[in-house]
């Protein structure tokens, strides 16, 4: 298996230094910056598998590094940690409505920095690797291109297999209507955002299965997530 890709932006040196050595120690292929424009540039160059983001960098700024990743189609989808000193629970909040998937504050204990990479890693790894995708009863083949729950192979029409997989690979994260239509339909669509009502409502009926719960739940206000 290939190594994951890690992209690590972090202005401090010896904090760079360090996180760069564990990480490549720990078999995960680092690139590594100080600089925000460096970093969407390396972004864009070879998308990461994940990226470690401090706020506070030189050149564009963490949270706006962290905004650009999520319009780009190629890295909508890729996981973002942000580390900070900032430990106002409103700023925890902006930076995790910017569209990070988690939030670490300074001093930190790079083991703990580790295991969160890890964590997000086993939850994404299958998607990267072509295998099997399992979230609760519903598995996704994504080399067959087939979708089973309880044994039952699935019909989905094209959208629907995308909108699930893009589901299926962050299981639990809520996306807002803004973030399925870029993350499934590509940036720049014109695709209005009630069009994703129709599909969620179409996703809903063709996994639908007596018996089983409904595994998409509408989230007020917010968005749509895959539970388990």
């Amino acid at each position: 298996m290939n190594k994951a890709k890690l992209l690590l932006v972090e202005d401090d040196p010896a904090l760079l230094e360090l996180l760069e050595y564990r990480f490549s120690n720990e078999g995960y292929s680092v690139r590594a910056t100080a600089d925000g424009d460096e970093a969407l540039i390396l972004a864009a160059e070879d998308t990461p598998d994940l990226v470690i983001l401090d706020w506070m960098i030189e050149g564009t700024s963490g949270i706006e590094v962290c905004r650009r990743l999520r319009r780009d189609k190629s890295t909508a989808h890729v996981p973002i940690i942000m580390l900070t000193a900032r430990e106002a629970e409103d700023d925890r909040i902006r930076g995790l409505d910017t569209g990070a998937d988690d939030y670490l504050t300074k001093p930190f204990s790079p083991r703990e920095l580790l295991a969160r990479v890890g964590a997000v890693m086993r939850r994404i790894r299958p998607a990267l690797a072509g295998e099997t995708i399992e979230v609760g009863d519903i598995v996704l083949d994504p080399v067959a291109h087939k979708i089973v729950r309880r044994g039952e192979v699935l019909k989905l029409g094209p959208t629907e297999y995308r909108l699930l997989k893009f589901f299926m690979e962050s299981p639990g994260r809520v996306f807002s209507r803004s973030q399925l239509l870029d993350g499934v339909w590509g940036t720049g669509s014109d695709i209005e955002l009630r069009t994703v009502d129709v599909h969620i409502r179409r996703l809903r009926k063709a996994i639908e299965m007596p018996g089983t719960k409904d595994p998409i739940r509408t989230v007020r206000s917010a968005g749509y997530s895959l539970e388990g």
